[in-house]
């Protein structure tokens, strides 16, 4: 393997799993290149104030930062020890005073009770989970009845031609697949939202829970 592919595979591994050094800098890297995506994510989840809301995979922890400025309660989970730290100071007096709450797990185990909130974001994060139906699974467990679950993506068409990401475990799923696994774990698509960011194409699936 050579000195590109080295650095590439090392982006890639930090990209799904931010560790160390390089991880705090992939971490803060990943706010200002996701702003976008994860601000009309937010968005979508069309919050009045009274919800209890959850971040899958928050990395950075910009989407925290947005979802304590739009209701009351926020939890986070994270796989990655690294941003859990990052976000443990970053948010330190939300979590004093009761308003945050972060937890350690994979997006397939979820460390919530069921039926525990009422609105759920997760941008960016499908390419780094093997079982996609679990994941979905859990995700409809821990969502209340009447919820709203938005999936954010990059367009895979895109990502697909990107060796850089395919070489290196990125799990590259068309749109009609995430949508019917979805579907199967009873989160039915209300509005899919289509836009560029910065030159690249992105995906939001609006979903509720019936």
């Amino acid at each position: 393997m050579g000195l590109r592919e080295r650095f590439q595979a090392g982006l890639a591994r930090q990209l799904g799993h931010p560790s160390g050094l390089r991880g705090r800098l992939v971490g803060s890297a990943l706010n200002r290149r996701n702003r976008e995506p994860v601000v009309k994510a937010v968005a979508a989840l069309e919050l009045s104030g009274t919800e209890r809301a959850l971040d899958i995979g928050f990395g950075g922890g910009l989407g925290l930062g947005l979802l304590l400025r739009k209701t009351a309660t926020v939890q986070g989970v994270e796989i990655s020890k690294t941003m859990l730290d990052r976000a443990r100071r970053t948010f330190r007096r939300e979590i004093g005073a009761g308003r945050l709450v972060l937890s350690e797990g994979p997006m397939t185990a979820l460390p919530l009770d069921d039926g525990s909130v009422d609105a759920i974001v997760s941008t960016n994060t499908v390419y780094f989970v093997d079982d996609l139906g679990k994941a979905f699974a859990e995700v409809a467990r821990v969502l209340a009845p009447g919820g709203r679950f938005v999936l954010g993506i990059g367009d895979p068409d895109l990502m697909g031609r990107a060796r850089m990401l395919t070489d290196n475990g990125f799990r590259i799923r068309p749109i009609a697949e995430l949508e019917a696994t979805l579907d199967t774990a009873g989160l039915r698509l209300s509005r899919h939202e289509r836009f560029t960011n910065g030159g690249l194409g992105f995906h939001l699936l609006v979903t509720g829970l019936d």
